[in-house]
Formats: structure tokens, sequence, C-alpha cells
């Protein structure tokens, strides 16, 4: 116990001789920050709770006081990142329900938290199942956005082209799919150096393009086929 702690209002908390008491939420807060940037630069394996608690500025024990084991750190870094990532997604397409807003909203968020991105990208998928559900929830409700914007944008063109011809679900939902994946695959390019300074919008823009041709032709009944071969 601090020395003066009591008198002086503050509490020794993590070992931090005359620290003032820090709200549970806030100190959670930074564990989980430690937690992230721990396994994304480690792995999961050689990431130490010793290691966690030094970056977050505490006690070992008081980590395991928070969040019981490495296991539970784990996850809740997990849920805490793909929460923040559908977030961004939903408040980009919230502004304007296009299919570029998404994308963008995605990158952007993907380039600002590189930790997190490789923590749900690389880490939860390689680490046993229940740590990629959590990761395939959140996949699972991205993909449900783009669907809608998908189906949206084929519904507009539909409305202003003379030749349109209507998706069916099955295909706007593969399409979804497609492009999600495809989203992911470019975020990683973009993060590892790959993509020569890119930044998020150029290369939301890169993938709008390359998926935007596509939509257009398929809406306009040129869609790809084996028979076009040759």
């Amino acid at each position: 116990m601090c020395a003066g702690a009591r008198s002086k209002g503050a509490a020794c908390v993590g070992g931090a001789t005359g620290s003032k008491r820090v709200p549970r939420a806030v100190r959670e807060q930074q564990m989980l920050d430690a937690g992230v940037r721990a396994f994304a630069r480690s792995g999961y394996q050689n990431a130490s709770m010793d290691d966690i608690a030094e970056l977050a500025g505490v006690s070992k024990p008081l980590v395991y006081l928070y969040l019981n084991s490495k296991e539970e750190l784990f996850t809740a870094c997990i849920r805490r990142e793909a929460a923040a990532l559908v977030t961004a997604v939903r408040a980009a397409v919230e502004r304007d329900a296009q299919l570029w807003s998404g994308l963008s909203g995605f990158f952007a968020h993907a380039a600002e938290h590189p930790e997190g991105w490789t923590l749900l990208h690389v880490q939860a998928r390689t680490h046993g199942q229940p740590y990629a559900r959590e990761v395939a929830a959140m996949r699972a409700e991205i993909v449900e956005f783009v669907t809608q914007l998908i189906g949206a944008a084929a519904r507009e063109h539909a409305r202003g082209a003379a030749r349109a011809r209507t998706l069916a679900g099955t295909e706007v939902s593969g399409l979804a799919h497609a492009l999600v994946g495809a989203a992911e695959s470019l975020a990683d390019w973009a993060g590892d150096g790959r993509a020569g300074g890119h930044s998020a919008q150029e290369a939301a823009a890169t993938l709008m393009n390359f998926a935007w041709a596509g939509l257009g032709n398929l809406l306009q009944g040129t869609g790809w086929s084996p028979d076009r071969v040759g």
C-alpha cells in the first residue's frame, strides 16, 4: 500500500507509487490497448502477461484481477477491435448508404488501427475456433452491410437504365462475400508496405474501380461466362 495514499485520497494501483486512482473502465481500456499491441506484435503464444502489464503500466496481478486469464484478455481484445471496425463501417454507411462510403470507412479504420487489424485478420484466425468465431461474426455483419449496399445500387441502376437486369439474391450475396474478401486482402496489402504509400482512400478507390466496372457490366447483362472465352 502507498504511504500516505489514504490521507491524500490516492491509491497505489498496479505498483505505480503515488499514482492517482484510475477508474476501472479507463484502466481496463489501458490493459486492452496493451493486449492488442502485444498480441499483434508478438503473437498470442509469445505475448506474455508480464509484457502486457508493463505496456499498460500496471502490475501483472492487476491484469489477472480485471481480466482473469490470458485467454479472456485475448477474447476481450478481439471483441473490442471487432466492434470498433463494425462501428466504423456502420457509421460510414449511415452517412449516405453508398458502397464507396462503406469501403472508405473500412480501409480508413484498418489504416488507423493497424495493430487491431492484425489482431483480427491474423492472430484471431489462427489460434483456435473460439477466436475465429468472434471474427466470423464480425465478418458476417460487414457482409450484410455490403449485401444491402450492392442490392440498393442494383435497384437504383435498374430504375435509370432501359436494359438493366435484376440481380438474384444469391448473386448479390455472393458478390458481397467476394467484395469483403477482396477488401480484407487489400487491407493487408495496403498495411504491409506493398501499396507503396497508398492511402486508405486510394485502396478503397482501387477496389471500387475493380468492383464497379464488373458490377456495371453484370447489370447491363454482359457478365462473364465460359462461352465468352476463346
